[in-house]
């Protein structure tokens, strides 16, 4: 684990893997530090923003001396279920690939749990992990130059939903209905790091 600070009141935490960031992000989250204003999980990095001026920086060391890399998070994480339309442009390809049917796509991806490793690319957009094994495949060679709201794809280990439209490289296997991010809701975005998401098949 290696600390950067960010300025006087950031402190960007690296780390090497995903699990190792849900460690540290659950662990930070359950401490309920005074100040701290904002954790910010990505790949392999979790950013601790503190209340200007209040010195929350200093009660970071001891409590990650303290953190175990390898345990899971504690408490029971919140459960999201995703209706999905499986009907993307990439769906014969992505089945082609995984060598199944494109029935068999849908089974693997409605068939696994997963979690919000960490949001990113735009707001509300959730990493998920998770992914069978047979469904992780490479980003599209040519990325789209628009990629509908609502799309659900792949790419890597990853899946997720596009909150809106914009660019993107991913496989999409189909589109949801749900509102990923509504920055009139409090919270604005559907979709935290360590919720556990369902995608289901709408027939």
């Amino acid at each position: 684990m290696r600390l950067r600070r960010c300025g006087v009141d950031a402190v960007l935490i690296e780390v090497s893997s995903l699990d190792e960031v849900e460690a540290v992000r659950s662990a930070l989250a359950a401490a309920d530090l005074p100040d701290l204003v904002e954790l910010v999980p990505a790949a392999r990095t979790v950013l601790a923003t503190f209340r200007s001026g209040s010195g929350g920086v200093a009660q970071l060391r001891p409590l990650l001396d303290g953190v175990d890399l390898g345990q899971r998070a504690h408490g029971t994480p919140r459960e999201v279920v995703l209706q999905v339309h499986y009907d993307g442009p990439d769906l014969g390809l992505i089945a082609e690939t995984a060598g199944t049917s494109v029935d068999g796509v849908v089974d693997l991806h409605t068939g696994a749990e997963y979690k919000v490793a960490f949001c990113g690319f735009a707001p509300g957009f959730g990493y998920l992990v998770g992914l069978p094994a047979e469904l992780q495949q490479a980003r599209l060679d040519n990325p789209r130059k628009r990629v509908p709201p609502g799309s659900v794809g792949i790419a890597g280990e990853f899946t997720g939903a596009y909150p809106t439209a914009s660019p993107g490289g991913w496989r999409l296997l189909g589109h949801t209905d749900a509102v990923l991010f509504d920055s009139h809701r409090d919270p604005a975005a559907l979709l935290s790091p360590g919720d556990v998401v369902r995608f289901e098949a709408v027939r």
